[in-house]
């Protein structure tokens, strides 16, 4: 009979499979720890170029900056000053010419409600292109109003607003006094941000007139043509007759010749 002893003071526990998934953690955790250094010192390169860049440019806005001031200082020189108030005049003459007065008023006919008057038209050109109008309208009250939300609901006019108004009728000598009401004349101050038509719209538009005055004269040709028939009887003036010889078709009168 043979007999078995156990002298440990702890129960026996088999830790393999626990050592096993800590070195698997282990390789795990190294791995995405490389990966990270890995990325930062890619990071860190990129951070490094961007920071090189930027001190390039920085350099070379520092140069284009110092330029401009010497062209400054250059045109404010008493021989180019001149010429810089020449540009400047041949500029706003320029931006002038740019602003086509007949489609303004063309598509403020199509907004302008019956009994209001715009009496004066100021374009103002920024320096970003944008065109903006100051208004001078007259008219009562409720037609201007109406003549805003028009404005409104154009595609030509932005934003619309009314920066001043005031009563035509101020009492003044040989003037009656009437109650303020919507219906009496005022005048009012507008500006509106203009929005010109583009190149397409431009050219869409001179073809539909280019038709519009082509079925216009092939309406006037047959009225033409019907002024130019010969009066019944009598036959048609065909022009001069040649020297020495007369012309048959010349029209004669019982009397004589014409």
């Amino acid at each position: 009979m043979r007999i078995s002893l156990n002298l440990a003071t702890r129960p026996f526990a088999d830790q393999g499979p626990i050592l096993k998934r800590l070195r698997i953690g282990m390789g795990v955790l190294a791995v995405v720890s490389g990966a990270l250094v890995f990325g930062l010192h890619a990071l860190h390169n990129k951070a490094e170029a961007a920071r090189a860049r930027a001190h390039s440019l920085d350099g070379a806005i520092a140069q284009a900056a110092g330029e401009k001031q010497g062209y400054i200082d250059m045109m404010k020189e008493p021989s180019n000053a001149r010429l810089l108030g020449q540009t400047a005049m041949l500029n706003k003459l320029f931006d002038e010419k740019a602003f086509s007065w007949t489609l303004t008023m063309e598509s403020l006919e199509t907004v302008l409600p019956a009994g209001v008057q715009v009496s004066t038209i100021e374009p103002v050109r920024e320096k970003d292109g944008h065109t903006t109008l100051h208004l001078r309208v007259l008219g009562p009250r409720d037609k201007g109003v109406e003549f805003v939300s028009n404005l409104e609901r154009s595609k030509r006019f932005l934003v619309p607003r009314i920066v001043g108004e005031s009563a035509e009728n101020n009492g003044g000598p040989g003037q009656k006094l009437e109650p303020v009401s919507d219906t009496n004349p005022f005048s009012f101050e507008l500006e509106a941000e203009y929005n010109p038509p583009s190149a397409e719209e431009m050219k869409r538009a001179e073809s539909e007139s280019k038709q519009a005055a082509s079925a216009a004269a092939a309406e006037r040709r047959p009225r033409r043509a019907a002024q130019a028939e010969r009066v019944p009887g009598r036959p048609p003036y065909r022009g001069m007759p040649r020297a020495g010889k007369p012309d048959p078709d010349v029209y004669q009168r019982p009397g004589g010749p014409q």
